[in-house]
């Protein structure tokens, strides 16, 4: 079968491959075809290698882990420090890059990595895995057509609160639903603001510790949630929000 877009590489190819999102095993949220691959790949682009190796371990037991190379990117990292991160593809080795959660590339310094690979003709293969994003949009029955991933809003309480104004007037304007993230020791301060800014019949979707056995989805109205305990502390939560007429 011929490719859909004709181009020629002669380096190795750049994986991008999933993690598991936290409390469950990683075969049970991630398809054969990731632990191939990490049973094929030496050479790895990761945001912690401690966590990296450990997932490596948990997903191919057997593999030597002397035998693996980590190249570091995270908020920290210089932009001119990325070129060397691709050089074992350039030499024609296959290369991984592992989130910490979920899929790379998505609110995730990965996607500095995979823009330079493009850059340099490197071919770039993601791997199936779970996204927290995705499996709360897909649980709340709000708009999967229409949507924006905001990722963090302003620390600041004013800033915050303009931003969420802001943002379900977009919601209603263009009937479309809002995606957040937070830090998770300040969810239930995220909550919070949400709930005293947002209109009472505005919807409002969190999906807590999506695929863990504690998980759990819940859409209701913020009027609904106001009277809803509670217990976000520490805990990776997706939020969603859609204003509607």
């Amino acid at each position: 079968m011929s490719n859909s877009i004709q181009q020629e590489f002669k380096t190795g190819k750049l994986y991008l491959i999933p993690n598991d999102l936290g409390g469950s095993a990683p075969l049970e949220v991630l398809p054969l075809s990731v632990k191939k691959k990490i049973e094929d790949i030496n050479d790895y682009i990761v945001e912690n290698e401690k966590t990296a190796r450990r997932f490596i371990k948990k997903m191919v037991p057997g593999k030597s882990q002397p035998s693996l190379n980590f190249s570091i990117i995270n908020k920290y990292t210089k932009p001119e420090d990325l070129p060397e991160f691709l050089a074992a593809c350039l030499e024609g080795k296959d290369m991984g890059v592992i989130s910490e959660a979920g899929c790379p590339g998505i609110a995730d310094p990965g996607a500095d990595v995979v823009k330079l690979a493009h850059s340099k003709n490197i071919r770039v293969i993601p791997l199936v895995g779970p996204s927290s994003i995705f499996l709360t949009l897909m649980s709340s029955g709000l708009n999967g057509q229409n949507f924006a991933f905001n990722g963090y809003l302003p620390i600041d309480k004013a800033e915050r609160k303009n931003a969420i104004k802001k943002l379900e007037r977009t919601s209603l304007e263009l009937n479309q639903a809002q995606i957040f993230i937070e830090t998770p020791y300040r969810n239930e301060k995220f909550l919070e603001d949400l709930l005293q800014t947002l209109h009472p019949q505005t919807t409002l979707c969190i999906g807590c510790e999506v695929t863990q056995a504690s998980e759990a989805i819940l859409t209701r109205t913020v009027q609904e949630w106001k009277k809803i305990k509670t217990d976000l502390h520490k805990k990776p939560c997706i939020f969603i929000f859609q204003k509607e007429q």
